[in-house]
C-alpha cells in the first residue's frame, strides 16, 4: 500500500521533502529542499535526513527553487545514486542555483573557519562539495510536459506545467497497487494565474490523492493592474523624494517578471529617468536561460518582447545595467538617487541585497519593495512585519526607508486560485495540504470544507499517510 511521509514543508513554507513508498516496490522522494533563514553554515550542518538516502530509488523534482532542491548535494553525499526526474528547463536552472548556493556556502565557511582558527578552535568541515553538485546534475533525467515515464513496474510519472517558474511542474504519479491503479497528484508550487510570462497551471481531471501547496491559503493577491499602478506610484513618490529603490528578488521568476514590467513602464513613458541595476550574477545567468526558453513562456507576453525586436530582457529595458562583479556592485553605493536596485536574495537571507540594505535602509528618502513571499525567521519577514530596527553584519540599523509589498507579483496561487485548481478534479479526491504556515493552511482547509465538503488533512512533520 502506498504511503506518504512528510519530512519538510509540513506546516511551514520551506524545506519541501516528502517520501512516497510502497513496501518492496519503491521509495521515491518528492523534492529535497533546504530550509531558508538563519545562518547558512549552521542551518546546512543541522539539516538531517530522517531516512537512509541509499534506500531512495529516485527523486522527483517539481522545480529548481532551493527550498525544493537545495539538499540534493547532501543526499548524493550520503549515498543516493538514483535518477532525479525533472523537466529540461528545471535541469538548466538547477545547475545555476546549486552551484551558486555552494559558492556562497563555501565562501561563508572559509570566513567562519578563518575566525575559528584565529581563536584556536577547530575548523568546520564541509558537509558537501562541488563534486556532489556535479553528481546531482549528472543524475538528472529530463522529461517534457505530458511525456509519460515508467519509473518501474508499479509507477508511471507525468509532468504538467505548474506556471510557477520556468520548467516548474505538477507531478502526476499513477501507482499500481494489488491490481488497481491509484493516482497521486502533487501540485509542486502552483503559479499565480495572473503572472506575466508564465502560463496558467494545468488542470487535471482525476486523482485519488492531491498533495497541494497552500503558501497563500489565507488570502488572495491584488490584481495585476492594481499592482502595477501601485508600483508606478511608489516609483513616482520615491523619485520625487530623490531616493533609491531596493527590490530583494528571487533570481528565478520574480527577477524576470519585474524586469518585464519595468520595461513596459519604460515603453509607456512612466519610468522617469530611473537607472535599473540587476545586481546578481545568478539572476543575470538565469535571465539568459529564460531568453533561451521563451517558447515555454506565455505566448502573448513573448510576442510583446518580439514585436519590439528585442528578444531579451536587457534590450526590452534599455536603462538596465548588469552588475556582475563585486566592484560593479559596490559602485552602486555611489549613486545618490535614481537607482532601482534588484538584488538577491529574495528573503534577504544572503547575497548582495544585504549590503544595499546596510547602505540605504536608514534613509527616509529610500524605498524597499518586496515582491515575493517572506518566510518566518528571515530578515525580509522581520522588515515586512514592521521592525523599527534590524541587525545586520553585527550592527544595528534603523528602518527608516518606506517599506512596500506588491502582492500581485507573487509566483504562488492565491486562495481562490488554489480552490479553482482543485475543483478541476471531478471526483473530489482526498486532499493533503503542505507548504504553508499553519494559519494559512487552516484557513484554506476551512474554505474547502465550507465550499466543497472536503476535509483536508494538514500533516505534521514526520507524519505518515497511507492511501
Amino acid at each position: 500500500m502506498p504511503s506518504l511521509t512528510f519530512y519538510g514543508a509540513a506546516q511551514e513554507v520551506t524545506g519541501s521533502c516528502h517520501l512516497l513508498e510502497s513496501a518492496g516496490e519503491y521509495r521515491f522522494l518528492l523534492e529535497c529542499g533546504m530550509h531558508q533563514g538563519g545562518d547558512d553554515i549552521r542551518r546546512i550542518k543541522s539539516e538531517k535526513f530522517k531516512f537512509n538516502p541509499r534506500t531512495i530509488d529516485a527523486v522527483i523534482l517539481s522545480h529548481a527553487h532551493l527550498d525544493h532542491s537545495g539538499l540534493l548535494p547532501r543526499l548524493v553525499r550520503q549515498g543516493f545514486s538514483g535518477p532525479i526526474f525533472c523537466t529540461a528547463a528545471t535541469a538548466d536552472l538547477l545547475a545555476i542555483l546549486l552551484r551558486d548556493s555552494y559558492g556562497l556556502y563555501r565562501r561563508d565557511l572559509e570566513h567562519e573557519n578563518l575566525r575559528r582558527v584565529r581563536r584556536g578552535k577547530k575548523p568546520i568541515e564541509e558537509v558537501y562539495d562541488e563534486h556532489d553538485v556535479d553528481q546531482v546534475l549528472a543524475l538528472c533525467e529530463q522529461a517534457e510536459y505530458g511525456q509519460g515515464l515508467r519509473l518501474n513496474s508499479s509507477a508511471f510519472l507525468t509532468f504538467h506545467d505548474a506556471g510557477h517558474i520556468l520548467g516548474s511542474s505538477i507531478v502526476e504519479l499513477k501507482l499500481e497497487d494489488y491490481g488497481k491503479t491509484k493516482t497521486l497528484v502533487f501540485s509542486g508550487d502552483l503559479g499565480n494565474s495572473d503572472s506575466v510570462l508564465m502560463r496558467p497551471p494545468a488542470n487535471l481531471a482525476e486523482a485519488d490523492v492531491v498533495l497541494m501547496e497552500g503558501t497563500y491559503g489565507n488570502r488572495n493577491h491584488r490584481s495585476m493592474d492594481a499592482t502595477i499602478e501601485q508600483l508606478s506610484q511608489v516609483l513616482a513618490d520615491t523619485w520625487a523624494r530623490h531616493g533609491n529603490v531596493m527590490i530583494p528578488s528571487f533570481a528565478v521568476g520574480r527577477t524576470q517578471e519585474i524586469l518585464f514590467y519595468l520595461g513596459r513602464l519604460h515603453r509607456e513613458g512612466k519610468l522617469d529617468n530611473w537607472r535599473v541595476y540587476l545586481d546578481s550574477p545568478m539572476a543575470i545567468e538565469v535571465t539568459g536561460v529564460y531568453n533561451e526558453w521563451l517558447a515555454l513562456l506565455d505566448e502573448a507576453d513573448v510576442r510583446e518582447l518580439r514585436e519590439t525586436d528585442r528578444e531579451s530582457f536587457q534590450r526590452f529595458l534599455p536603462s538596465l545595467t548588469l552588475s556582475q562583479s563585486s566592484e560593479d556592485s559596490m559602485a552602486i553605493n555611489k549613486v545618490s538617487s535614481g537607482a532601482i536596485i534588484i538584488a538577491g536574495s529574495g528573503m534577504c537571507t544572503g547575497g548582495r541585497i544585504r549590503h544595499h540594505i546596510k547602505h540605504r535602509i536608514w534613509q527616509e528618502r529610500n524605498t524597499m519593495i518586496f515582491i515575493g513571499y517572506q518566510a518566518q525567521g528571515t530578515l525580509g519577514r522581520i522588515i515586512v512585519d514592521g521592525a523599527p530596527h534590524i541587525k545586520l553584519y553585527k550592527d544595528e540599523y534603523a528602518v527608516k526607508a518606506r517599506i512596500e509589498t506588491l502582492g500581485g507579483f507573487s509566483a504562488h496561487a492565491g486562495q481562490s486560485q488554489l480552490m479553482t485548481w482543485y475543483k478541476s478534479f471531478g471526483n473530489s479526491p482526498r486532499l493533503v495540504l503542505v507548504h504553508g504556515e499553519l494559519e494559512a493552511l487552516q484557513a484554506l482547509a476551512g474554505k474547502f470544507d465550507a465550499e466543497c465538503g472536503v476535509s483536508a488533512l494538514i500533516p505534521e512533520l514526520g507524519e505518515s499517510v497511507a492511501f
